[in-house]
């Protein structure tokens, strides 16, 4: 199972070294990645942050249940790994999870904000769809969740490696807990690592977001030195690692497939059911819901990297609101905010020492995203003056 990433001359080499030296001093132990949390009850790797129970009324996340859809479809249809459901060790992991169905119907319950809108990402990208489902094992897609090692978030990054990647916290505000912000830098680091450890493959990649690049390389250099190939699947790794990638695969292979697994997926809809709107001035959490037409606890659900009371942007970069409400809110932003012009909100210029990366994370798009909007090939040779468009339209 190896996949090749196509974005080598997007990253570039320069900018990537430097993020990635800076990832790994963040880290002691080689553990440059967060602590997975517990999917299930019975579940016997060592996980300890336990996900916030689903609510008894849903009316909330009931309402961003549009129409019946086929979020699932979608996301199975992006699926790459799924040759490999027959190997012994996701076979294991499958059994464990049929023997408590009701447990992924719950924790896909509570994905349902969120997974056409991260499958959309993954999608963007050309990455396996099986990527959608990390935080079906990191956080059991509870953006709140944290656990005793100080991961936060879906994707449950520590603080040293959020840091790393442009997840700010203070003012107010946690990075690694917006599930936009964290989804982008979470797919960026496994690409990045993908380019600069492993020739694109992916698998390793996921291998080191669990446990450490420094672990899997010198796990990968034994497999080697043994006369193996060096994938994943050769290689001797800490037993929560062993069992990363095997669980992703058969979480996957349910949801393919779920009458196989007598397994009930809650109806989501195909389209992303949330949307982001710029932050152009600060906004009181009251007034931000005010404009986007929805209650404030709904907001902070869906917002809950804001700690406080208020959006500050100088820390926070978008909002996201139900997806039928952006359109409102963008348009009473503009009407409420004397003296806003598009292309202070919308046009980055760029300053000495800015790498293509930081200011992709810096404001909130992705980086491929950022490229692609400025025709950049060559993101090593931005230039002190140089005007970068924030938006695709």
């Amino acid at each position: 199972m190896t996949y090749h990433t196509t974005r080598r001359r997007i990253l570039g080499f320069t900018s990537c070294l430097a993020l990635m030296g800076s990832l790994m001093a963040t880290t002691g132990n080689s553990q440059a990645s967060p602590t997975p949390q517990r999917v299930f009850k019975d579940d016997s790797a060592s996980h300890t942050a336990q996900p916030t129970p689903l609510p008894p009324n849903q009316s909330f996340w009931d309402a961003l249940a549009l129409e019946p859809g086929d979020a699932w479809s979608r996301l199975a249809e992006a699926f790459q790994w799924q040759e490999d459901a027959d190997q012994a060790r996701v076979q294991q992991w499958i059994d464990h999870y049929r023997q408590s169905p009701h447990n992924i119907v719950e924790i896909t319950e509570r994905a349902r904000p969120w997974l056409a809108w991260i499958t959309a990402r993954v999608e963007e990208r050309g990455l396996p769809g099986e990527i959608a489902l990390i935080p079906f094992i990191e956080s059991s897609f509870d953006p709140t969740a944290r656990s005793h090692r100080g991961a936060a978030g879906l994707w449950q990054f520590m603080p040293g490696t959020g840091n790393a990647l442009g997840l700010r916290r203070g003012g107010g505000y946690d990075g690694r807990l917006d599930v936009a912000r964290s989804t982008r830098a979470a797919l960026d680091y496994i690409e990045m690592q993908a380019e600069q450890w492993y020739e694109g493959d992916i698998a390793l990649s996921l291998a080191a977001y669990n446990a450490g690049a420094g672990t899997v390389n010198r796990a990968r250099s034994a497999a080697l030195s043994r006369g193996q190939a060096g994938s994943y699947w050769d290689l001797d790794l800490p037993r929560e690692t062993m069992a990363y990638v095997p669980k992703l695969i058969a979480i996957s292979a349910i949801i393919a497939e779920p009458e196989r697994y007598d397994v009930e997926l809650p109806q989501i809809d195909a389209a992303p059911a949330v949307a982001e709107v710029p932050v152009t001035r600060t906004l009181k959490l009251g007034e931000a819901a005010r404009l986007a037409g929805v209650s404030r606890t709904a907001l902070a659900d869906l917002n809950p990297g804001l700690l406080g009371n208020r959006a500050d942007p100088r820390h926070v970069k978008r909002l996201l609101v139900p997806a039928d409400s952006a359109t409102r809110m963008v348009a009473r932003l503009r009407s409420d905010t004397p003296g806003r012009t598009t292309v202070d909100d919308e046009v980055y210029v760029v300053r000495r020492g800015d790498s293509l990366s930081a200011i992709a994370s810096r404001h909130a798009v992705a980086l491929a995203d950022l490229a692609r909007w400025n025709s950049i090939e060559r993101p090593d040779a931005l230039q002190p003056g140089q005007q970068l468009t924030l938006s695709g339209s």
